[in-house]
């Protein structure tokens, strides 16, 4: 594999993170092994993970291979898709305004929120009775 046609990229969205290599000059897409589609399963993740890459009009012209870990589909569908957005940074940095613009190259700061002792849940707490 030449290294100098090989673009890495790390994604992260709430506890998924994602390690995106494309290859240029080649086509397919696979996620764990998977092909997007088998893994993602629902039509709108996958849109989410191909928009940087009709962003860019830049469809056929990469071989994906993303490892994808914690979370649920949801989350590692955006942390794949940001590994992207910066993979491409990586091969053209003229493509970063337009990335940018579609706010692709932003990471998801949200996460999932702790539970705080005394509570139920982060902020739910037990129902009030006056004894």
């Amino acid at each position: 594999m030449d290294k100098a046609k090989v673009f890495y990229g790390t994604g992260r969205r709430k506890t998924a993170v994602a390690r995106v290599w494309m290859m240029h000059g080649q086509k397919g897409f696979t996620v764990n092994g998977q092909a997007p589609a088998d893994y993602l399963k629902r039509s709108r993740l996958l849109e989410l993970v191909e928009r940087p890459l009709k962003t860019s009009k830049l469809e056929d012209q990469f071989r994906i291979r993303a490892k994808v870990h914690g979370g649920g589909i949801a989350g590692q569908a955006g942390a794949i898709q940001l590994g992207i957005s910066r993979a491409l940074v990586q091969y053209d940095e003229n493509l970063r305004p337009g990335l940018r613009k579609e706010s692709m190259l932003t990471r998801d700061p949200r996460e999932k929120e702790r539970k705080k002792a005394g509570r139920r849940g982060a902020r739910r707490s037990f129902q009030y009775t006056k004894r």
